[in-house]
């Protein structure tokens, strides 16, 4: 296994669970520390995992994390968070902005408050994580960011179904365009989107329920490929990889082993 992360602390939001988690847990693996950055921090009802089962699966293969409750709509919570991140293991190298709202609903059946909380979840959240985390970043020797978030395509077929929610996603995508060349030689800042569905909570219990689920693919195919980009130098900047784009490059193209149920037919994300 490559060291080039060992040692280094990772800010993670929306890590109590999925794709948050899995990415938490492949960097304590590869050495790094790790804030999980999420609002679970007592067992839910219907959803499972919370801030402090992610740190003890961190602490489980052999890294450090530390547990941060933060709502990202809220900048005392995710600044208080840095500041306990820097305290804890003296800096921050890389940032995973994961945290998102959805709502797949037209225009005439998005409420004003789901508009709002995708909003300030999805690019608010995404910016200011970025822009509290950004002071420390600069001082690191070779920092990431990584946006989960789709390829920015303007055919509307991307658009007319949610577009509320396709704001919010290329929203964050914005971002990476934007601070990738704001930041470029100084921090590397990149997306990451799947070319499936992946089998978490949304998927679940909002969008597909068990059968959806069947035809996903776990988060560790996003942890995986989250793990190669932010092992690359900060020359690897603006890109908007595709899960199965990045693993090919780290020469991983057998990816079977990541379907859920191998014996259905995968469902190809929304953006791809």
């Amino acid at each position: 296994m490559s060291n080039t992360l060992q040692g280094k602390t990772a800010f993670i939001t929306g890590a109590s669970r999925g794709i948050g988690a899995a990415m938490a847990i492949r960097l304590a693996e590869a050495g790094c520390n790790v804030v999980v950055a999420a609002k679970t921090s007592e067992p839910h009802p219907k959803l499972k995992g919370t801030i402090h089962q992610t740190v003890e699966q961190i602490e489980a293969v052999g890294g450090k994390g530390l547990a941060c409750v933060v709502d990202v709509r809220e900048p005392e919570m995710i600044q208080a968070a840095v500041d306990k991140a820097v305290e804890t293991f003296g800096g921050i190298d890389i940032l995973i902005n994961n945290a998102s709202a959805i709502s797949l609903t037209g225009t005439l059946h998005t409420t004003p408050k789901r508009y709002d909380l995708m909003h300030q979840v999805n690019v608010r959240g995404t910016f200011l994580c970025s822009q509290a985390c950004l002071p420390h970043l600069l001082k690191s020797s070779n920092s990431h960011i990584l946006n989960i978030s789709p390829p920015l395509n303007l055919d509307p077929k991307w658009f007319g179904s949610h577009v509320a929610y396709t704001m919010t996603k290329y929203g964050m995508s914005m971002c990476v365009l934007g601070m990738a060349e704001e930041f470029k030689g100084k921090v590397a800042v990149n997306a990451l989107w799947p070319q499936t569905t992946i089998a978490t909570a949304a998927i679940e219990f909002a969008l597909g329920g068990k059968e959806m689920m069947r035809r996903s693919r776990k988060p560790s195919i996003m942890s995986d490929a989250a793990y190669w980009i932010l092992s690359q130098g900060i020359d690897t900047t603006g890109n908007f990889f595709i899960d199965e784009q990045a693993l090919a490059q780290a020469g991983i193209t057998d990816l079977s082993s990541y379907a859920v149920d191998p014996s259905v037919d995968l469902m190809p994300d929304f953006f791809v």
